[in-house]
């Protein structure tokens, strides 16, 4: 298995990284201050590739506990207001779909 640093990055609209908080689970996109959030308006946007690498490479090697992160396809309107992409994207916008049950000890 490859890492996503190593696969191929093509970009064909604005995109998002996006990740899942590690302890409950939660969808979280990488935002413009270089941290996480769960409101996806506060996401940064990345249109080209060198771009989209750099700020997946900032969301790996920021170990928050947030796992999985990857690039995701999103429209931008013309007054600025952001949804997904795909409908991938606006299933994992409404959040945890399954009860994690507790790790055990």
């Amino acid at each position: 298995m490859t890492s996503p640093l190593e696969q191929k990055i093509r970009i064909t609209g604005p995109s998002i990284v996006t990740a899942n908080r590690t302890a409950d689970g939660a969808v979280i996109y990488r935002n413009r201050s270089r941290g996480w959030s769960t409101d996806l308006t506060q996401a940064a946007i990345v249109r080209n590739a060198d771009d989209a690498r750099a700020l997946l490479s900032e969301a790996v090697a920021d170990d928050v506990g947030a796992v999985g992160p990857y690039i995701a396809p999103v429209h931008v309107s013309e007054s600025g207001e952001i949804k997904p992409g795909n409908l991938r994207e606006h299933i994992r916008l409404g959040g945890v779909t399954i009860d994690l049950l507790p790790v055990p000890a």
